[in-house]
């Protein structure tokens, strides 16, 4: 293999971690997690400053400072009602989507991962006669052939053997 491409191979699989990790690091501080029966008692005695729904995720803020978490039911139709009454700033938002380059990695590395294994196998046995699957063969040759027997009557008088 060419020796470009071993070090352009080494620098993308070099980025690719790079990138996951910067991923996974750069996720933001999670806010205790709260119960949603918990959630519904803070809001009735107007605990709750703000809450932001994201599918069936609500983050939010209480009035004394802090944040909480909780997973909602889709089904729950008193919860908007509830949250009007009680003045709190309700801010509603699609779901988040997952990094399309995480979702790419995490499904395609296998699969190159095996690819690459399996292309430096092939490489390997084409090598140096099949080096890599070789073990247990014997490199024994055959004695019995008389092709280049040379004896001492073919060269007795040659000056060249002397």
């Amino acid at each position: 293999m060419n020796q470009f491409y071993k070090n352009l191979a080494l620098w993308i699989i070099i980025a690719f971690i790079l990138l996951a990790l910067f991923s996974m690091l750069n996720q933001p501080v999670e806010a205790p997690k709260i119960v949603y029966s918990e959630f519904m008692e803070q809001v009735e005695k107007g605990e709750i400053k703000e809450v932001k729904i994201q599918g069936d995720k609500a983050t939010g803020e209480y009035n004394q400072g802090g944040t909480f978490e909780t997973y909602i039911p889709t089904e729950d139709p008193e919860l908007l009602k509830l949250l009007r009454e009680k003045g709190v700033r309700t801010v509603v938002e699609p779901p988040e989507k997952a990094n399309w380059y995480m979702n790419v990695l995490i499904s395609w590395f296998p699969l190159v991962l095996l690819l690459g294994i399996w292309i430096f196998f092939m490489r390997q046995m084409q090598a140096g006669g099949g080096k890599a699957l070789s073990f247990g063969k014997s490199k024994a040759r055959l004695v019995g052939d008389k092709k280049n027997q040379t004896t001492f009557k073919d060269v007795a008088g040659a000056d060249e053997a002397k």
